[in-house]
C-alpha cells in the first residue's frame, strides 16, 4: 500500500511538473512525422496479464513490433526526433498514465511485449511476473539496452527477492542519473 501511494503522489507531481514538456514532444512527435502522437503496445503486466502502454512514438508507422534490438537496421524505422526522444527518456513519459491506473509501478521489472516468450517465460519460473511492472528497474540501471536477457531476469529476480522502499528510491536516483548522462541506449 505504501508503494502504490508513493507510486501516485511521484506520478502526479512528475505529470503536472512536465506538462508543458510533454505538450512540445508531442507537437513535435505530430510534426516530425506521419501517424500518432501516441504508440499504444500490449505489454505484459503483473501476473501475465496484457495492459496497454503508452509511449510517445519513436518509430515509423508500421515498424514490426519486436524489440529494437531485434530490428534489422533499427535505425532506419527510428522518426527524425525519435533518437532524441529515448536517448532523453522524454518517450517514457507517458506511461504515467499506466502508473495512475495501476497498471505499473515507478520501480519494477519494465513490461515485456508480448511476443518476448523467452523473456516472459524466464520470469515465470522465478516467479518475477508476481511483481508489477516498472517505468525503471534494478536491470535497467545496470545495463538498460544493454544487457542481454539472461543477465536482465537476474537483475529481475534479485529486485524481487530485495525489494524495499529504500531499494525503490535507490533505483529512482539512480535512474535519474543514468537519463541525465544517456547512458547505456543503443538506439
Amino acid at each position: 500500500m505504501q508503494k502504490r501511494i508513493f507510486d501516485l503522489l511521484v506520478s502526479l507531481l512528475v505529470f503536472i511538473l512536465f506538462i508543458i514538456p510533454m505538450l512540445l514532444v508531442a507537437m513535435a512527435v505530430k510534426i516530425s512525422s506521419t501517424g500518432p502522437i501516441l504508440y499504444w503496445s500490449e505489454r505484459v503486466g503483473r501476473n501475465n496479464k496484457i495492459f496497454r502502454m503508452p509511449k510517445f512514438r519513436t518509430m515509423r508507422v508500421n515498424t514490426p513490433v519486436l524489440p529494437t534490438h531485434l530490428l534489422q537496421n533499427a535505425n532506419s524505422f527510428i522518426t527524425p526526433i525519435g533518437s532524441f526522444l529515448r536517448k532523453t527518456s522524454l518517450d517514457e513519459l507517458p506511461q504515467l498514465y499506466c502508473i495512475i491506473i495501476g497498471h505499473m509501478s515507478l520501480v519494477g521489472p519494465r513490461p515485456a511485449l508480448q511476443n518476448q516468450a523467452d523473456l516472459i517465460d524466464a520470469r515465470t519460473a522465478l516467479s518475477i511476473h508476481t511483481l508489477t511492472p516498472g517505468l525503471t528497474g534494478w536491470a535497467q540501471i545496470n545495463g538498460r539496452d544493454a544487457i542481454l536477457l539472461d543477465l536482465k531476469v537476474k537483475y529481475d529476480k534479485e529486485y524481487l527477492d530485495q525489494k524495499s522502499f529504500l531499494l525503490d528510491l535507490k533505483i529512482l536516483l539512480l535512474t535519474v542519473w543514468k537519463v541525465l548522462r544517456v547512458a547505456d541506449v543503443a538506439h
